[in-house]
C-alpha cells in the first residue's frame, strides 16, 4: 500500500462511517497521511479525526474512535492506535510501508507530495520592493500551486532587473493595483539589506534568502558558494548528485533499482514520508524555510547510506543492493523536487 492508497484507504473509512451513519459529515477530498509525530507510533498517521471533528460535533478523540475499526479492517493495516489529542497511528504489513513509499516516490517522481488537482483555493501575494521578500513570495507561490493553489502575485513596485534576470524571481504584475482600494502587504520577510544576494548567483543566493526563518536576517556571505560539508546548500545539492552517480554507476555494473527492504533506514523513511506535509505546512504557513530546513534533514539521513549501496570488491549484486539503490534514488528525488520548488538546480554532477 502507498502513501496514496493508504490516503485513499482513510478517506473510504469516513466514507463508510459517514454511510453507517456514524459520522454526519462531508467527505473531504484529501486526507492527509504523513510520518507518526512525537508520541505517535506505527508506520503513518493521519489527522483526520482533528479535521473532522467540528463539523462532526464531536471530539476529536471520538471520530478517531470510530474511524478505528474501519481502518483495521482495510487490506494491509495491521494495526491502528489512537494518540494524542486523536491521531490515528497507522500500521501496516511487515516491510510493506517502507516499500510502499519508496514505489510511490519513484512513480510520483518530483512531484511527490504535490496536490493531484487543483483545489479551488485562491491566493493574492503581495510583496514590498525588496529582494528577499519578492524572491521568498516566489517560493511561497510555487510551494502553493504546487499544493492546488491558484495564486497570483505583485509587487508594489517594479523588480529590479537583476532579481529577475540573476536570482530568477518571477512576478506577476507590479505598481498601482487595478482592484478600487490598494493590496495589502502580506509578504514581508526581514529584508536583506545592507548585502546584496545577487552577488553569489541565482543558487547560492536564493538558499541565503530562504533557509532562514522570514523573522531572522540572512546572512549574505560566500560561504555558500563553498563545496565542503559546513555549506548545508553544498550538502543538499551534493547528496542529490551522489544519489544520481549511484545509478550511473549501478548501470555500468548490470543492475537497477528495486524497491525492498533496508535496515536500519528508519531516520531516512521518516524524513521521505514526512515530505508531503512539510510541503502543505510550508504553503499554509508561507515558510519555505520549512523546506529548506527539510531538505537538509534529507540530505544528511541518506548520506550514511550511500557506502552501502554497489558491491564491493567481487561481491555481486544483490536484491539488498537494488533495494537500498531504490532508497538512494528515493531521497534524490525528494531532494531535486525539493531544490525546484525552491528555484535551486539540482544538478546530477557536482
Amino acid at each position: 500500500m502507498t502513501p496514496v492508497e493508504l490516503s485513499r484507504t482513510v478517506l473510504r473509512a469516513v466514507r463508510c462511517a459517514v454511510d453507517d451513519g456514524e459520522l454526519g459529515v462531508v467527505v473531504p477530498g484529501r486526507a492527509l497521511v504523513t510520518a507518526p509525530g512525537p508520541g505517535g507510533c506505527g508506520d503513518y498517521a493521519t489527522n483526520i479525526a482533528l479535521q473532522l471533528a467540528r463539523p462532526a460535533g464531536q471530539s476529536p478523540q471520538r471520530v478517531a474512535e470510530v474511524l478505528r475499526p474501519y481502518l483495521l479492517g482495510a487490506v494491509g493495516v495491521s494495526d491502528v492506535v489512537v494518540t494524542g489529542p486523536g491521531f490515528l497511528n497507522i500500521s501496516l504489513h511487515g516491510a510493506e510501508a517502507s516499500v510502499a513509499l519508496v514505489r510511490e516516490i519513484l512513480r510520483s517522481g518530483v512531484r511527490y507530495g504535490h496536490a493531484d488537482r487543483p483545489t479551488g483555493q485562491l491566493v493574492q501575494l503581495h510583496a514590498r520592493h525588496e529582494v528577499r521578500a519578492v524572491v521568498f513570495m516566489d517560493v511561497v507561490a510555487r510551494v502553493l500551486r504546487s499544493q492546488g493553489a491558484l495564486v497570483r502575485t505583485s509587487c508594489v513596485a517594479r523588480p529590479e532587473r537583476e532579481w529577475t534576470e540573476v536570482l530568477g524571481a518571477e512576478v506577476d504584475a507590479y505598481g498601482r493595483p487595478d482592484a478600487p482600494a490598494p493590496l495589502e502587504v502580506n509578504v514581508r520577510p526581514v529584508p536583506a539589506a545592507p548585502a546584496d544576494p545577487v552577488s553569489l548567483g541565482r543558487d547560492a543566493g536564493r538558499w541565503a534568502l530562504l533557509h532562514p526563518a522570514a523573522h531572522d536576517r540572512p546572512r549574505i556571505t560566500a560561504e555558500y558558494l563553498s563545496q565542503r560539508e559546513g555549506n548545508p546548500l553544498f550538502r543538499v545539492r551534493y547528496a542529490h548528485a551522489r544519489t544520481r552517480a549511484l545509478s550511473r554507476n549501478a548501470a555500468d555494473l548490470g543492475f537497477d533499482a528495486h524497491p525492498g527492504d533496508v535496515q536500519d533506514v528508519r531516520e531516512l523513511e521518516i524524513a521521505l514520508a514526512d515530505h508531503p506535509r512539510i510541503l502543505a505546512a510550508a504553503a499554509t504557513q508561507h515558510a519555505p524555510d520549512r523546506l529548506a530546513r527539510h531538505l537538509l534533514a534529507v540530505a544528511d539521513a541518506v548520506t550514511p547510506l550511500f557506502p552501502t549501496v554497489l558491491p564491493r570488491g567481487e561481491e555481486k549484486p544483490s536484491a539488498a543492493h537494488r533495494a537500498r539503490l531504490a532508497l538512494a534514488e528515493a531521497a534524490g528525488t525528494v531532494l531535486a523536487g525539493g531544490l525546484s520548488l525552491l528555484g535551486i538546480d539540482a544538478p546530477d554532477h557536482l
